[in-house]
């Protein structure tokens, strides 16, 4: 395990706390990405979306003395903007999930399901189709298919960050990789 007294998180954080001239904005900078495509996939609407990543880094500039090091600053940062989108939803009344039979949400314990999502974007056409399938799934399917495909983060980081367990996290990226395959066969006439 990284020695926490000298890791770069320690560093960054040690240096906002500080005040050193810049760090926080390089941890914005860092992890402005992250915060976009949690927020925005959850609430879908850009000024909704930059309001909120406003929050989210206003609220982690007042509570980063809280952050303990537990785990990566990556997943308290994440865990925060979530949190912030979630409320949103919330005071929206958006709902997170769709209605879907209990039986739907049995723990998928291997999601691996052969659905190649690198592969289904292989023309600009059925990417453009699958952007349009992503953007049709509830907000957290949304969230934590972009979490795990575009910003590469793992399960148990997802799970940090939207305190689910990883056997739900598991069951979200299966069901919703069939929801996209069926969409993208739907759309293209082709069996993905």
């Amino acid at each position: 395990m990284e020695d926490i007294r000298s890791s770069p998180d320690r560093e960054l954080v040690d240096a906002v706390l500080a005040n050193r001239p810049g760090a926080f904005e390089r941890l914005v900078r860092e992890y402005q990405g992250l915060c976009w495509h949690i927020i925005h996939r959850m609430v879908r609407h850009p000024e909704d979306a930059r309001e909120l990543c406003q929050d989210t880094f206003l609220r982690v500039h007042q509570c980063l003395h809280q952050y303990r090091y537990e785990s990566a600053l990556k997943s308290w940062i994440g865990r925060v903007a979530y949190t912030i989108a979630l409320r949103h939803l919330q005071h929206k009344r958006i709902p997170l999930l769709e209605n879907t039979d209990d039986d739907d949400y049995a723990l998928v314990e291997n999601i691996g399901d052969g659905f190649d999502l690198e592969a289904a974007c292989a023309d600009a056409e059925t990417t453009q189709h699958l952007h349009a399938a992503i953007e049709a799934l509830p907000p957290l399917q949304r969230t934590v298919l972009t979490l795990y495909y575009l910003e590469e983060v793992t399960i148990p980081e997802i799970a940090r960050i939207t305190g689910l367990a990883s056997g739900t996290i598991k069951s979200h990226l299966f069901r919703s990789r069939l929801r996209l395959r069926g969409a993208l066969e739907a759309r293209t006439g082709v069996a993905a």
